[in-house]
């Protein structure tokens, strides 16, 4: 298949939580491959180191303070993003938090909530505003969600956290389904045990190192730019045809 396929010159991604881990691991690919970048971040301070890395790259940089669970913040950024950036041709939905420790029986409704605004509705207020945008502007556009083994596995002390990883999917299939028809296509990433800054007190322990580890046939974790090919193939020509699909990048831990 020729590079041209994947060159993503003129093109502009968007990535939520893209100032770190495996948001900044695809935004770092896309901006390699020629993409103007906007980042969404929380703060400030990592959404200006991660801008100043991209820019290495040549090309265009937007890093935008933003909580996705703010639907009147999403709706401000995407129409920032498009004021700067002149366009936007891929949408990823990346931003996500997880908490752990609390028995599901004991759960209070305010953490549960909290997961949901983040995970769940901050990627519908994404989707959303990205695709009023490209439907309006006949742009044949890619949204991509970050979703979890989680979500396969499940995740106990983490059942809110499990649930918006699986409803990510859902929602996914189904806007790739009603979506089709405008040209925009929409598929799912599952990461598996991947070193990034919510991992970082995991990984490390004993128990996570012989029980999680071993079970890797690639024997190694996962790094963020492992999501670098992915996020430049999704967002290029080369997945034009390419749709309602999940792709499980874990180095066949959940198949092994």
């Amino acid at each position: 298949m020729s590079e041209v396929m994947f060159d993503l010159t003129g093109k502009v991604a968007l990535i939520t939580g893209g100032n770190s881990g495996i948001g900044l691991g695809m935004a770092n690919a896309l901006a390699a491959a020629g993409a103007d970048i906007c980042i969404w971040g929380r703060h400030e301070d990592k959404n200006h180191a991660a801008e100043e890395k991209l820019r290495t790259h040549g090309h265009r940089v937007l890093a935008l303070t933003c909580d996705v669970s703010d639907e009147r913040c999403v709706e401000e950024c995407f129409a920032k993003t498009v004021e700067v950036l002149g366009r936007v041709d891929s949408c990823f939905a990346n931003a996500g938090v997880g908490q752990l420790g609390t028995p599901f029986h004991k759960m209070s409704t305010a953490e549960w909530r909290e997961i949901f605004g983040i995970n769940m509705e901050g990627a519908f207020f994404t989707f959303r505003s990205a695709i009023n945008y490209m439907m309006e502007q006949q742009i044949k556009g890619a949204l991509v969600a970050t979703s979890s083994l989680a979500s396969k596995s499940g995740q106990p002390r983490g059942e809110h956290y499990a649930a918006t990883k699986a409803g990510l999917m859902a929602m996914v299939r189904s806007i790739a389904v009603e979506y089709a028809r405008y040209g925009i296509r929409a598929n799912c990433i599952i990461p598996g045990w991947i070193e990034t800054g919510m991992t970082a007190g995991i990984l490390g322990l004993e128990i996570i190192q012989n029980s999680v580890l071993k079970r890797i046939p690639l024997r190694r974790w996962g790094v963020p730019a492992d999501f670098g090919a992915i996020a430049v193939y999704f967002a290029s020509d080369a997945s034009a045809y390419h749709t309602r699909d999940t792709v499980t990048i874990d180095g066949g831990y959940i198949r092994f």
